[in-house]
């Protein structure tokens, strides 16, 4: 297992796999998931030459379980010692759904020559959760619940979400793969409580609205329409607006974990962007 030890002590897992000398890609996980969440994507552009690093967010999955430091800075600070330890250059970074924010936010802060392009799949930018300022987004109370339910019953909340809306296995002519929903529960269930209750402040509450503004790279915004995690009104057709470089496309009636339930259709996608 490869860990990197940061100045406080955690120890961040990553995988980084194929020749070092190749065009990296870098995946950043959605919550409450892992690295391995992007395993269509690393098998698929690793046949294709390229690197490939993904890494466990801290308080997830084989990284420690922290119970401090659980915040969006925090976490990017950590992708950034990772990828100058990895000494990191003309990077493709991957970000689905939280992990959306956290690339969005590196790649806006990322020292010269790190990075080449960006992709958000699903991802929560500009931010989700709803006020006066931002009026289509999703009621508090609704977050709230996901707290409650985390602190009560967490086992029984992530089997919920994962044969639920996450993958959009609740709608009348789903098909359903059990082993997708056993996954996303094992991977849930190796991180920390704590680490995960942070997290879903971290995730509705964090305002992405100035990172997106500064990204100066190529970026691709990637949302299904039948998203019920983070809805495409109020998350894609906002960011869209708000990068100076992007590309939008929307995919008709996929869940929030297309990634995984279509990645037949996403990765090609994903492989033109990168390539051109």
């Amino acid at each position: 297992m490869a860990t990197l030890k940061l100045a406080d002590g955690t120890e961040i897992f990553y995988k980084d796999w194929g020749p070092k000398d190749a065009r990296p890609i870098v995946f950043h996980h959605g919550w409450p998931l892992s690295a391995d969440d992007w395993d269509a994507q690393m098998l698929f552009f690793l046949s294709h030459g390229y690197r490939v690093i993904a890494h466990d967010r801290r308080g997830h999955g084989r990284s420690s379980q922290t119970d401090t430091g659980n915040d969006m800075n925090t976490y990017v600070a950590d992708v950034m010692a990772l990828t100058d330890h990895l000494d990191l250059r003309n990077a493709v970074h991957i970000g689905h759904s939280t992990g959306g924010g956290e690339a969005a936010r590196y790649v806006a802060h990322a020292k010269p020559g790190r990075v080449a392009k960006l992709v958000l799949v699903g991802a929560v930018p500009p931010i989700m959760v709803q006020s006066e300022k931002n009026p289509g987004g999703t009621p508090r109370a609704v977050f709230d619940g996901f707290r409650e339910a985390l602190a009560a019953n967490r086992a029984q909340f992530y089997l919920d979400v994962a044969s639920g809306p996450f993958y959009g296995f609740n709608r009348a002519d789903a098909k359903i793969y059990a082993g997708t929903v056993q996954n996303w529960w094992r991977q849930g269930m190796i991180g920390g409580a704590k680490a995960h209750y942070d997290c879903i402040a971290v995730f509705s509450e964090t305002d992405f609205t100035e990172d997106l503004k500064a990204i100066d790279v190529p970026t691709l915004v990637m949302h299904g329409d039948d998203d019920q995690v983070v809805p495409i009104a109020a998350s894609a057709e906002l960011s869209i607006k708000l990068l100076k470089h992007g590309q939008f496309k929307v995919y008709r009636g996929y869940p929030h974990g297309m990634l995984t339930t279509h990645a037949d259709v996403l990765n090609p996608d994903l492989l033109a962007f990168i390539k051109a």
